[in-house]
């Protein structure tokens, strides 16, 4: 891939956040949702890339998406798999919370997980913790190694889970080892990718989740030398058989970051839409210009980028909600 196709790809995530940041508190996911989807399909059209859709967004709540399959970009090389999530965290921006954005990741053809769009158990740690945890280790063993791969005391290591009934048991054993606890609503994209920055305040992620975000995860933790372990959660046979057919047929086995992402190449992309501790959310600047804060990486070279943009509006395609 060219170096060239990472500055294309964060003005995709630019367009998508500046295209559902208006819907930001007015309770309507869908609207907001079809929105980022439709500007960030557009802003596809415009980019050379030969791409085709491996992950897309929204089977699951029944969302408008990018779907599995579509082909993306002008048709001209480079050939990539690309995973999107044109607004990851319908509920977060729906109720005007922290950490939704708009997020890509492309790689070389046949590098990303062909995730089926089901739950996932997933651990994701920073640079410092990287090969030190694993998912089949106890929570305890897994804090005790995060504690000593950043120098803490567990009482100090700050664990990000989804508040949802079914991580009852992970946090009474994150409390039982007296770490601390993040819970977050939805996002755990974000989530993951705060734990490779040390000014997010946060260690280590648990739980379960979504498998696409797993793979677009994974493509960020690659490209900042974090680890990132997942397995699949099918729930019935006929999410098993969707396994086999997108040629997962272990489901029980961990994937490490490297079946999740294959070789040593992707680039990731995301732009904010409301404030998190990482990106800040669009900002409108009057009624013709809007200000975007977004991050854009690169596995092969190690850079990462912090992109600070101001828009001019008025010389845009967008649409706005009434």
């Amino acid at each position: 891939m060219e170096r060239e196709l990472a500055l294309e790809i964060v003005r995709v995530t630019e367009m998508a956040a500046l295209s559902c940041a208006r819907w930001m508190g007015r309770g309507r996911k869908m609207e907001a949702d079809d929105a980022a989807t439709t500007a960030m399909r557009r802003m596809f059209d415009t980019v050379n890339m030969d791409g085709v859709v491996v992950i897309g967004e929204g089977e699951m709540d029944e969302a408008p998406m990018l779907y599995i399959g579509e082909r993306l970009g002008t048709g001209s090389d480079p050939k990539v798999d690309v995973a999107v999530d044109p607004l990851e965290g319908t509920n977060i921006l729906a109720k005007g919370t922290w950490n939704a954005m708009a997020v890509v990741a492309v790689a070389p053809r046949g590098s990303l997980l062909h995730a089926p769009d089901m739950y996932m158990e997933k651990i994701a740690v920073g640079p410092r913790a990287k090969g030190r945890v694993h998912l089949d280790a106890t929570v305890a063993e897994n804090l005790a190694a995060v504690a000593e791969a950043t120098d803490k005391d567990v009482s100090d290591v700050v664990a990000v889970i989804l508040d949802r009934p079914r991580h009852a048991k992970i946090i009474e054993e994150v409390r039982a080892a007296g770490a601390r606890i993040r819970l977050i609503s939805d996002g755990d994209v974000a989530a993951a990718l705060n734990t490779a920055f040390d000014d997010t305040g946060v260690d280590i992620l648990f739980g379960i989740g979504g498998a696409p975000e797993g793979v677009l995860a994974a493509a960020a933790l690659k490209c900042l030398g974090g680890d990132l372990q997942g397995r699949l959660c099918p729930e019935d046979e006929a999410q098993r058989a969707r396994c086999e057919q997108m040629g997962i047929r272990d489901v029980s086995r961990v994937l490490t970051l490297d079946d999740l992402v294959r070789g040593d190449d992707a680039i990731f992309a995301a732009t904010g839409v409301t404030d998190g501790e990482l990106l800040r959310g669009v900002r409108q600047i009057g009624k013709s210009r809007a200000r975007t804060h977004s991050l854009v990486m690169r596995a092969k070279t190690g850079t990462v980028r912090f992109v600070d943009a101001v828009h001019d509006l008025s010389r845009k395609p967008l649409s706005w909600p009434n």
